[in-house]
């Protein structure tokens, strides 16, 4: 018996999906990645039939949607009770938003701005 999933997030870049789904399970919601080796595919399908996907159990989609949603807006809050807090940087040259791990932006090159 197949579990029904619901649709949180989809990409033509499988490096962005690649990056929200480690956000999505460290913040300790499961997903499963689909479509992820289509890209081969397009020509004979549709290019929106082959972007990556990522599908969480429906009690998961509204927790998800909020770390997508801090996500894309760049901020930081607490995902749930005892969760880690998603804390990070914006690179000063070309916006992107990186994790607090990470030293150098992956969009542009440019180092970490010291705090």
């Amino acid at each position: 018996m197949m579990l029904r999933r619901v649709r949180v997030f989809s990409h033509p870049n499988s490096l962005l999906v690649g990056h929200v789904r480690n956000l999505l399970e460290g913040a300790g919601i499961p997903c499963d990645l689909r479509n992820w080796i289509l890209a081969g595919g397009m020509g004979d399908l549709a290019p929106i039939d082959c972007e990556p996907e990522l599908w969480v159990m429906p009690e998961d989609e509204a927790r998800a949607r909020v770390v997508i949603d801090q996500w894309r807006q760049g901020a930081e809050a607490v995902v749930s009770p005892g969760a880690r807090l998603l804390r990070g940087w914006r690179c000063q040259h070309c916006g992107e938003w990186h994790d607090d791990h990470f030293d150098t932006c992956w969009q542009c090159g440019l180092e970490r701005p010291d705090p």
